[in-house]
């Protein structure tokens, strides 16, 4: 198929947000896809800054530890710490000059200490919803009909997210796009019987170890086995691995928002990534590819 036929195919691909390094292999892919039926399609996607927007209006969004940073859940103290880690440790996160090994001790340090942070403050199960509420948490335009259309067509979607559980799930229930398809691997707070923040449950997820969170959970990709072709979608090279625990693979289309310092990370996310969104605040080109994938006939 050549360029321009592809492009009429998903007008979208042609915006100027999009930049991809192989376009063909881009509709190879595709055109397995839509062969092997929608039924075979699983979605597996980051939340903080793939789901929800970077900015907005020349502001940055918040990420769901934000919504709780930004809070009055939290000290004016812990918010001047919180603030400390993020200026040391996110120019590490997205240095392009250091290794995914390099990083990932250092990226335990950072949610580690955070996350100790939190649990100090003693936050209340209850008023999570307000925080989110009163938050400037922003999801991409186009949100609605990319959850409601996964929904309708049955199509699994898995959030896999370093951010956190309670309030990512807080923002998509808020939005009333939490439908009975979409599940959530993230980091859960652990709240004593009196509703107040105790811990972190289980193994930590962060940014960089993706991949042993997909390895931990075996049981939902076995479920998924009949579903071997993967749309992915993420912001940093390790949502690469989110998909590391789908069971016989067979095709996987690779979507990177590339939300800042574009110029030094776009080749990095070009040789990663299928298709590269640069600066592109919208789900117009995921939601194009899956009425692409739904709607072939």
């Amino acid at each position: 198929m050549s360029s321009t036929e592809k492009d009429a195919a998903i007008p979208e691909l042609s915006n100027p947000s999009v930049c991809m390094k192989d376009p063909q292999r881009v509709q190879e892919i595709l055109q397995s896809m839509v062969k092997a039926g929608s039924n075979t399609v699983q979605v597996i996607t980051d939340f903080d800054m793939t789901l929800t927007r970077f900015a907005y209006n020349g502001k940055r969004c918040p990420t769901s530890h934000n919504i709780l940073e930004n809070s009055n859940l939290i000290t004016s103290d812990c918010k001047e710490k919180l603030t400390e880690l993020l200026n040391i440790y996110y120019p590490i996160e997205i240095d392009t000059s250091r290794s995914a090994e390099e990083k990932l001790p250092l990226m335990v340090e950072w949610w580690t200490k955070a996350h100790e942070l939190l649990v100090e403050q003693k936050i209340r199960k209850d008023l999570l919803a307000t925080a989110v509420r009163e938050s400037d948490a922003m999801l991409r335009e186009g949100f609605k009909r990319f959850f409601d259309c996964l929904n309708q067509q049955n199509i699994p979607l898995l959030i896999f997210s370093a951010g956190i559980g309670d309030i990512l799930e807080e923002v998509i229930r808020q939005a009333g796009i939490f439908h009975r398809n979409v599940k959530v691997i993230s980091n859960y707070m652990d709240f004593d019987e009196s509703g107040v923040l105790r811990a972190f449950k289980g193994e930590l997820i962060h940014i960089y170890n993706k991949r042993e969170g997909a390895l931990l959970n075996t049981d939902h990709f076995q479920d998924l086995r009949t579903r071997p072709n993967v749309v992915l979608l993420g912001d940093s090279l390790g949502d690469l691995h989110m998909a590391d625990g789908v069971q016989d693979l067979k095709n996987i289309l690779k979507i990177g928002f590339l939300n800042d310092k574009v110029e030094d990370r776009k080749q990095a996310y070009l040789d990663s990534y299928d298709i590269v969104l640069a600066k592109d605040e919208t789900l117009d080109v995921p939601n194009a590819i899956l009425l692409y994938l739904t709607d072939n006939k």
